[in-house]
């Protein structure tokens, strides 16, 4: 459907020590990844190759793919139990940053940058490939136990010293709907990495930074997954990103 819509910082450097993380912590190398965001609707009857296609994006090297799902489309049949106006809020922000006169879904977002259609695979494909040649910050975490998480960010000498916001999202793996009424009606959705919440962690301007989180503070409970993304001011280009399974789902 493209119908436009107008409209606890604290030092931790131990917790990087070898080891610390045991099985749960994640290199600099496995942080070279380009994010792909997917703004998507279950109410939305071109939108199901998308979310395939970001299914099949979700398991491919080097690609943190995200699911938002908007809620503009909630009142043409069948509401999208995973929508939520922030997402909506944040693809306006994407489009007045790419100027982009409106809105719509499938939509996917490359590192902040680009944008196209989602169903488009090899226009995708390709914003992906540019996209991974541009340097990105290594970010390193070290995930200890079910409560803590433990991040470092490099500092970087080309930086400017303006403020990039650190976000810590968290998302399902995968989610089947049976969808009951709307232009998708009698049709099994499937979601992947569908983001339930985005919450900012602190800021990074350009000198190393090292933080640590308590994720029970961030209604963790129930996710699979959680990332942590770097991230220009008011929705910006994405500097570096890292994805951190949850193995064991927080009760």
């Amino acid at each position: 459907m493209y119908t436009p819509v107008r409209y606890f910082l604290a030092a931790m450097l131990i917790a990087f020590a070898p080891g610390i993380g045991g099985a749960n912590a994640a290199s600099s190398s496995d942080s070279q990844k380009v994010v792909v965001e997917l703004y998507t609707s279950q109410g939305c009857s071109s939108c199901p190759p998308a979310d395939e296609f970001l299914s099949e994006l979700a398991g491919r090297d080097g690609v943190l793919a995200l699911s938002f799902h908007v809620d503009y489309w909630n009142y043409i049949g069948w509401r999208d139990p995973y929508s939520d106006p922030k997402w909506t809020k944040r693809q306006q922000a994407y489009g007045q940053n790419l100027q982009k006169r409106y809105v719509y879904t499938p939509q996917m977002v490359i590192d902040g940058r680009t944008e196209t259609v989602g169903s488009k695979r090899r226009q995708v494909d390709k914003l992906i490939a540019r996209a991974g040649d541009n340097p990105k910050l290594k970010i390193e975490v070290g995930h200890p136990d079910r409560d803590n998480l433990h991040i470092r960010i490099p500092g970087s000498a080309k930086h400017d010293g303006a403020p990039a916001t650190i976000w810590l999202a968290l998302y399902d793996a995968s989610h089947d709907t049976e969808i009951k009424s709307g232009e998708n009606k009698g049709e099994t959705i499937t979601n992947a990495n569908v983001v339930r919440s985005m919450s900012p962690v602190g800021t990074w301007r350009g000198k190393a930074l090292n933080l640590s989180l308590q994720l029970a503070d961030f209604g963790v409970a129930g996710r699979d997954g959680c990332a942590i993304l770097v991230q220009e001011k008011n929705i910006g280009r994405i500097l570096g990103a890292i994805a951190i399974p949850l193995t064991t789902k927080h009760n």
